[in-house]
């Protein structure tokens, strides 16, 4: 099984390689990605399906490369994907994998040279610099990727991307522990929310964007817990309707913050329920590495709360919040 991993990290670090440019002399004419393709694994994401999306990556990442040969419009397919495949990774907690698909697909993104799709990478690339605590690198490599987009007319596509730029950077700041600008950040995401609402239509699962007042309310509770804030981070929580998050992995996400929040404040029964709420949205989130470490944490503090479900321990409570 190791070895097994390990080649196919290496197969993917090379077909990122692949659509960066450095093409290997053995690769012939390959297929090229389909929008089709790109939203089909997309959507598996979404779903929290991350097993089956591996899978299919396998498939498409050698793909990419032809894409990326192909044009403008090719470029940018292959940026989504490697996008796709470093969020995916950080899920699965390979760190370095996500790093290396995080860092192609910035190379790739301006390539395109469309500064949406540059955001998208440079949200995806703070991921593990943050996480191997290079809080500052990530801090510049959103705040180039926002400047790219102040250049271009603020359409729906443009404030949607600014926005989540500036809840990423929220969150970076505030693993960091630096409260000022994690509240700015978080405050300017909520402004852009506003004007992307009255310039569009609330998001749904099949609309391009993921701003929203929903979702910015959903990074607050994260930001807050990180700052060591879990009161503020649960008066959020109370706030947030878990319906109004378009996506399966967005609930997921809303619940595990919660449940972090509530730990904090030494409610562990209320955890347990939220891990419940894990399961219910997304099932194969709660076999994530950082979930089962939550799941153990918690098991620790109550050894009698049972096991109820792969990854997931504790009774099916109700909330405490919701």
């Amino acid at each position: 099984m190791k070895r097994r991993a390990v080649l196919s990290a290496g197969v993917g670090a090379c077909a990122a390689v692949a659509v960066a440019g450095g093409t290997p002399a053995w690769a012939g004419e390959a297929p090229t990605l389909r929008a089709e393709d790109v939203a089909a694994a997309r959507r598996m994401f979404t779903h929290g399906r991350y097993d089956q999306l591996r899978q299919r990556l396998s498939v498409l990442l050698a793909t990419a490369h032809g894409s990326a040969m192909n044009g403008p419009v090719g470029v940018g397919r292959a940026a989504q994907l490697l996008v796709l495949a470093s969020q995916l990774a950080v899920k699965q907690g390979r760190i370095d994998d996500a790093a290396i698909y995080a860092d192609t697909a910035v190379i790739t993104a301006r390539r395109s040279g469309r500064p949406v799709l540059l955001a998208a990478a440079a949200r995806a690339a703070a991921t593990p610099l943050r996480r191997t605590g290079r809080t500052d690198q990530a801090l510049r490599l959103l705040d180039e990727a926002r400047t790219h987009l102040t250049d271009t007319r603020p359409t729906a596509s443009v404030l949607d991307a600014a926005g989540m730029l500036a809840l990423t950077a929220a969150y970076t700041a505030a693993q960091a522990h630096l409260s000022a600008p994690a509240l700015h950040f978080a405050a300017l995401a909520e402004e852009t929310a506003d004007q992307l609402t009255r310039l569009a239509a609330a998001p749904t699962e099949q609309t391009p964007w993921e701003l929203s007042a929903p979702q910015c309310t959903l990074y607050r509770i994260g930001v807050h817990r990180e700052l060591g804030d879990p009161d503020i981070a649960l008066t959020h929580a109370r706030r947030l309707s878990t319906a109004e998050l378009p996506t399966a992995e967005r609930r997921a996400r809303a619940a595990t913050d919660t449940a972090r929040a509530l730990l904090a404040t030494g409610d562990v029964t209320g955890a347990f329920a939220q891990l419940q709420h894990v399961k219910a949205a997304a099932p194969q989130e709660a076999r994530r590495p950082s979930l089962r470490a939550l799941t153990a944490e918690l098991t620790a503090r109550r050894p009698d709360l049972a096991v109820q479900a792969p990854g997931i321990t504790g009774p099916a409570a109700q909330p405490r919040v919701r």
